[in-house]
């Protein structure tokens, strides 16, 4: 199935196609679903090309304030990465392979509006993966995660070391990563791996729930705790001082005195992101 839509490149209105993602617009949230259900929404390459420009789309579009990632079918959020496509890879064309995909994950991870991974199945290898670099994860019982990548005799490529270490810990992260272990949804949350742990009816639901509160907020401000956040990460990085600066952007905004405003005379704010 295919999904059209269309983005603004200049002043012309372009079609956007998607063979292996359902991509619909409501409410001012994007719903971005993995569409492969017959692979367990397995990521090949193609899939990967089709969620870069579907968040390219997600930034450029004003009319999207907020975005959640999801698998189509019960059974499966992402169950990994196409093996059939790194199978027989050398190491220079595995380094290739693991940068490009890190690269579109940092993209999500970077997106400077709310994202939030509706986790329904398994969420494994690449799943899991593509589910830490949201900013959030919503997972209902019938979750699972993992990374089995040492059972390949392989390590996660796109940032699973990294991502599940700042998620849970360093020693629970090196326990799942070296033993390729798959936990449950109750224990993914229990450690932290998730925010919330819901029925499968409630786990869209859950998720629009908490995008529509943060659209009550300044959307600048949004996007800046986004980039303080990453900071705190980022090597060579001052997170403090990163955090000083985007105080005074955020000082310097529209929002910022709508915000105040709007306080002190005892009303909603109608923020604009400017």
């Amino acid at each position: 199935m295919e999904a059209t839509l269309t983005q603004k490149q200049g002043n012309v209105t372009i079609p956007m196609e998607f063979k292996n993602l359902l991509a619909t617009l409501e409410g001012g949230i994007y719903t971005i679903t993995i569409n492969r259900p017959d692979k367990l929404n397995a990521l090949n390459q193609e899939t990967l090309r089709e969620i870069k420009a579907a968040f390219e789309h997600v930034v450029a579009n004003n009319d999207i304030k907020g975005v959640i990632v999801t698998g189509a079918g019960p059974k499966s959020f992402v169950a990994g990465a196409d093996i059939s496509e790194f199978a027989g890879l050398s190491a220079e064309g595995g380094r290739a392979f693991a940068a490009s995909g890190q690269a579109i994950f940092k993209m999500i991870e970077l997106c400077p509006k709310p994202v939030i991974a509706a986790v329904n199945g398994f969420a494994l290898g690449g799943g899991c993966e593509l589910a830490m670099a949201c900013h959030m994860r919503i997972a209902s019982e019938n979750a699972k995660f993992g990374q089995p990548e040492v059972s390949l005799g392989l390590i996660p490529g796109y940032g699973g070391t990294q991502r599940l270490t700042m998620h849970i810990g360093r020693g629970r992260a090196t326990e799942l990563l070296m033993t390729g272990d798959i936990v449950n949804a109750a224990d993914a949350y229990r450690v932290g791996l998730c925010n919330y742990l819901v029925k499968p009816e409630e786990l869209i639901p859950k998720c629009q729930e908490i995008l529509n509160r943060i659209f009550t907020k300044a959307p600048f401000a949004v996007a800046e705790i986004v980039k303080c956040v990453d900071a705190h990460y980022a090597e060579g990085v001052d997170g403090y001082q990163f955090e000083v600066d985007s105080f005074g952007r955020c000082c310097g905004t529209e929002d910022f005195a709508e915000g105040t405003g709007a306080f002190m005379e005892k009303r909603k704010p109608a923020f604009t992101g400017k």
